[in-house]
Order: C-alpha cells, then structure tokens, then sequence
C-alpha cells in the first residue's frame, strides 16, 4: 500500500507557548495605550500634590518640596511626551491640557500659597494679602486664552509660584521684600512681558534647558538638606531661578539674528 506524505512545508510550525519576546513592540504599544500612558503620568501629579499637601498640613516643608520637585519633573516631560505620541489622535478622550492645568494649579499655585501662609515667612495680614493675590491672579491667567505667544513662550508671568515660594524658604528674606515681590509678579502675570518656556522656546534653549534642569537639581538638593543655610544649593537656586525669570525680557530687549 503506497503512503502519501502531505506535502512539505518550510513554515515553521507555530510555538504553543508564546514568550513575551515573540511579540513586537507595536503588539505591547499600540499608538492609542502610548497615548493613554501619557495621560496616565500627567494624573500621576495629583497624587503628588496630595502626598505634598498632607505633608503641609504637617508643617513637614521639606518633604512638600520634595514632592512638589518630583510633580515639577513630571510636568517637564509630558509635555514632550502628548505632542511625540500624539495624544489628541489617539486618546482624544481626555483632554491633557485641562487635565494639565488642574494639576498645575495644585502644585503651582495653591500648595505653595498655603505654604507660605502656614508657614509665617508672611506674616499676620501680610499672609492673607500674599494668598488672595496668588489664588485669584493665577485663576485668571491659567483661564488666559492668550498666555502663550508666538514663539511658545509665556506672555506675563506663568504662575510658578512653587519656584519662588521655594525660594524664599531657602534664602528666607525680609517679608517685606517677600510680600514686594509676590505683587510684583502678581502684576506681571498681565504685563507683556515674556517668559521663556524651558523646553518649546527654541531660542536660547541650549541654555534654558539645562539651567532648568539645574533649577530642578538644586531644589531637590536644597529641600533634601531642609534647607541648610550654608548648603550651596541656595546660590544655585538664586542663578538658574534669576535666569528663568529674566531670560524672556532679555529676548524681547535683544533683536534675534536671522
């Protein structure tokens, strides 16, 4: 009795068990969870600023810092992260610039208030006129339809209060000038004044970047020492945080070469 051998097949046959190496990395990331990730890790500030305001109802300012400084770095890289993955395509469910703004207004502008009043670098009615200053002018601007310019910089002052509050713990100034410079800032929030962006201001970024970056470092450098007043934390934080601040008027008062 002649056997027929079914015909030969050079397609391998199929593992029975599959190992997480035989999928391709477009199988484990499509675009769309790619994009929901980066929703996912702009929430993940909320529960920072809860963790930095339990420790500020606890007076525990170092720690808040240290919390603010990590909600701070989270803030620096989505940012990046929405417009590489593209997420109004692929997760247009969740609006990453509202959901932004929130977290922002937590970690920028109302812990940090709350820090500074609880904390009586202002004191008496000087707090209270520093926190209604704070909260409402930062209201307003984060509502602002027009706090971005041309170049992707800030127009006024962009509410970073938790830079200066942060600050101010460190170098610990007379409230006088503390309370100056709260209005001040206050004031320019609605000037037109430029503040640069760190990341999506092209022009001097090779600077700003790093020297926001530096921001970063010596912040958690400062807090981590809480605040020492010999730590040399406190100059760097007095350089990078000039820079930041001024770098945006500079560029207004110095023509760009084309």
């Amino acid at each position: 009795m002649n056997m027929h051998l079914p015909p030969r097949s050079d397609t391998p046959a199929p593992d029975p068990i599959a190992r997480p190496s035989d999928f391709g990395h477009d199988t484990l990331m499509t675009p769309q969870s790619s994009a929901l990730f980066v929703h996912l890790l702009t929430a993940s500030g909320a529960v920072f600023a809860m963790l930095a305001m339990l420790a500020a109802v606890q007076e525990n300012w170092s720690i808040m810092f240290l919390w603010l400084v990590v909600a701070f770095a989270v803030d620096g890289i989505d940012g990046p992260l929405a417009r590489k993955f593209d997420v109004k395509t692929y997760a247009p469910r969740f609006d990453g610039v509202l959901l932004d703004l929130i977290i922002d207004y937590l970690t920028y502008v109302f812990i940090p208030a709350f820090a500074l009043f609880q904390s009586g670098l202002l004191p008496g009615w000087t707090g209270w006129i520093a926190i209604i200053i704070i909260t409402f002018a930062s209201a307003m601007y984060f509502c602002d339809t027009g706090m971005k310019t041309r170049d992707n910089s800030f127009s006024g002052f962009p509410g970073c209060w938790n830079m200066l509050v942060l600050v101010l713990f460190a170098i610990e100034p007379n409230f006088w000038v503390s309370l100056a410079v709260v209005t001040l800032l206050a004031v320019a929030m609605f000037a037109p004044l430029k503040f640069v962006h760190p990341v999506r201001t092209e022009r001097w970024r090779m600077i700003t970047l790093p020297m926001a970056l530096g921001w970063t470092f010596f912040a958690g450098w400062a807090a981590w020492v809480e605040f020492h007043p010999q730590s040399w934390a406190h100059w760097g934080l007095v350089v990078t945080s000039c820079y930041l601040a001024l770098a945006g008027i500079a560029q207004q008062m110095i023509p760009a070469r084309r």
